[in-house]
C-alpha cells in the first residue's frame, strides 16, 4: 500500500516521522510531504521518502511579515505538487492554510484527515469552511474519545471518526531528579499556562519549577515572580538538552487551556517513564487518568494541582504508582501499534 503523509507547515515532524517509519516498518510504501523545519533539526527518513515540496524560499527567512507574504505565493504551487500524487491513501496531519485549501485541496485518492487539535481556536468560527473540508475526507482521526464528542457536535458522523491513540516518545533516561522538581515542557504559549505552574509551584512546600522550551510570550514577570524556586533553560533546544531534562524531573505539570486535543510534550514526558498532572482539558485526561500516571485536576484549579504535587512529591508510595502507570503508558502506546491502527483505517476506504 502506497500512503502519502502530508504536514505542510511542519507543525509535528517528531509526530510525522515517528508514524511514517512505523507504517514503513509494518510493509507500507510511505512518502512524507512536508516542509522544512525552522526550528532545528529533525530525525532522518528510516524506510520511507521524505520530501521538502512546500515553502522552500518562506521556511528560510526571518521578519514575519515578508516570511509570510512569500509563503502565501508558495502555498499554491506546493498544494498543486501534492494534488499530483495518486497514492492508495492520503493522509493529512495539517493543513497548512485551511481558508485557501477549501478551494485547492481536491483528493484524488481516498484521504483521511488527522485533527490533532480538533478544530484550530484561530478558525474556530468558520464552520461552514471547516464543513467543506471535512467532508473531502472518508475519514477524521482523533486522539481522544472527548476529541471524537466534539466533532459530533460540531456535525460529523460518528461513523467518519476514528480514534487511534497518539503513541508515547520513548527515551531512555538516567533518573537524576532531587524528588522535588516539577517540569514544564515544551513551547512556551498562552495556551500552556505557565502562570498556574508558577503559582502552583510556589503554593507547595519545597518544590521547584523546571521550564524547558522556546518562550512565544514575555516571561519577565513570571521569572520574577518564581524567584529562586524555579529554573529557566529557554530556546528551542537539542535532544540532549530535552533528555538531561526528563531526567532531572521528578514530575511533569501540563496546565493547559482547552485548546488542543493531545500534548507532544505529555507523550514525551510519559515516555521517559515521568508522571504528569495535568488539567483535565482535551485528552490530556483521558491519557493519565487511564493508565494512572500521575493526576487529573479540574481546568484552572491551581489548588488542586498544587495540593496533587505536594502529594506526589511527599509520598513515596504515591509517587512509585505514579510512576509505573507511566511505564504502563510506555509499554502500551507504542508507534507499532499506532501504525497497525492506520494500516486498518487505510484498508477500510481503499
Amino acid at each position: 500500500m502506497r500512503v502519502v503523509i502530508a504536514d505542510p507547515p511542519a507543525y509535528t515532524p517528531p509526530y510525522d516521522r515517528s508514524l511514517a517509519a512505523a507504517l514503513a516498518r509494518a510493509g507500507a510504501d510511505v512518502e512524507l510531504v512536508t516542509s522544512r523545519f525552522r526550528f532545528g533539526a529533525v530525525a532522518p527518513p528510516e524506510g520511507y521518502e521524505a520530501r521538502e515540496w512546500f515553502y522552500p524560499l518562506s521556511s528560510r527567512m526571518g521578519g514575519a511579515r515578508l516570511r509570510l507574504a512569500v509563503k502565501a505565493l508558495e502555498h499554491p504551487l506546493g498544494m498543486a505538487r501534492f494534488a499530483a500524487t495518486k497514492p492508495d491513501v492520503m493522509h493529512v496531519q495539517w493543513l497548512g492554510a485551511p481558508e485557501v485549501d477549501r478551494w485547492l485541496f481536491r483528493p484524488r485518492s481516498p484521504a483521511v484527515l488527522t485533527a490533532h487539535d480538533i478544530i484550530p481556536r484561530r478558525t474556530l468560527s468558520k464552520a461552514a469552511m471547516w464543513r467543506a473540508l471535512f467532508d473531502r475526507f472518508e475519514r477524521v482521526v482523533v486522539h481522544s474519545q472527548r476529541g471524537r464528542r466534539q466533532l459530533v457536535e460540531f456535525g460529523l458522523p460518528d461513523a467518519k471518526l476514528q480514534v487511534i491513540d497518539h503513541p508515547v516518545f520513548r527515551s531512555g533516561v538516567e533518573r537524576a531528579d532531587d524528588g522535588r522538581t516539577a517540569l514544564c515542557l515544551g513551547l512556551i504559549r498562552p495556551y500552556k499556562g505557565t502562570e498556574d505552574a508558577v503559582e502552583a509551584i510556589l503554593a507547595a512546600h519545597d518544590a521547584r519549577l523546571l521550564v524547558v522550551g522556546d518562550p512565544r510570550v514575555p516571561l519577565d514577570g513570571l521569572q520574577r515572580a518564581a524567584g529562586d524556586r524555579a529554573e529557566w533553560r529557554l530556546g528551542y533546544l537539542p535532544d540532549s538538552e530535552l533528555r538531561r531534562a526528563l531526567s532531572d524531573a521528578t514530575v511533569a505539570l501540563f496546565p493547559y487551556r482547552a485548546e488542543i486535543d493531545v500534548s507532544g510534550a505529555l507523550l514525551q514526558v510519559l515516555g521517559a517513564g515521568v508522571p504528569a498532572i495535568v488539567y483535565d482539558v482535551g485528552g490530556l485526561g483521558e491519557v493519565v487518568g487511564r493508565f494512572a500516571a500521575g493526576a487529573v485536576v479540574a481546568p484552572g484549579d491551581v489548588r488542586a494541582m498544587s495540593a496533587s504535587l505536594e502529594r506526589l512529591l511527599r509520598d513515596p508510595a504515591a509517587l512509585a504508582a505514579a510512576r509505573r502507570g507511566a511505564e504502563r503508558a510506555r509499554d502500551e502506546l507504542t508507534w507499532e501499534a499506532s501504525a497497525a491502527a492506520h494500516l486498518d483505517l487505510y484498508r477500510e476506504i481503499t
